[in-house]
């Protein structure tokens, strides 16, 4: 299967010809901001080979928000999406907005899960190094415990910071 790269600034080339616009992006990234006319279908869906048969049909445009994860996963997509004609968009969300088309923003939602992961784990290693410098050299063991759970997360998949942060009561989401 082969695709097609829209380049950045012609984000809108083959939608006027009926092609289906799908953000790959997880949940939470899609109710926050999204393009309008794009089907969420989430990459892990993407991954077990579950496309909806209404979505497969002309051209298919993946999407995610800086391109990165469709240019990752264009092979598998472009077999997944079969018999449509597969497009990735260059630069994802991001390149759509700067080529000043419209996106759909919901600032009632809230910060999608992994900014939130970043800005805890950033916070915390950074308290521990002031706190550490200022306070006590103890409070350098909350940057390297910070750290060490970064690399767990990386290594296995599994992230106790965002399962945390994902049940606090600012991410109970309206849908």
């Amino acid at each position: 299967m082969t695709f097609v790269t829209i380049p950045r600034g012609e984000p809108n080339t083959p939608l006027p010809q009926g092609a289906k616009l799908i953000d790959i992006r997880d949940a939470d990234e899609y109710l926050y901001e999204h393009i309008p006319e794009a089907h969420l279908v989430p990459l892990p869906t993407l991954e077990h080979g579950v496309l909806p048969e209404n979505l497969r049909a002309g051209q298919v445009i993946f999407h995610c928000q800086s391109g990165k994860r469709t240019q990752n996963a264009a092979t598998k997509l472009s077999a997944i999406a079969a018999p449509a004609q597969v497009w990735l968009l260059e630069g994802g969300i991001d390149g759509w907005k700067a080529a000043g088309l419209p996106v759909a923003k919901d600032s009632s939602q809230p910060l999608p899960l992994m900014r939130q992961v970043q800005i805890a784990a950033g916070s915390l290693a950074l308290l521990g190094v002031i706190l550490g410098y200022a306070v006590n050299s103890a409070f350098f063991l909350l940057s390297g415990f910070v750290g060490a759970g970064l690399i767990l997360a990386g290594v296995t998949g599994f992230c106790g910071m965002a399962r945390v942060l994902n049940i606090m009561p600012w991410n109970r989401r309206t849908h």
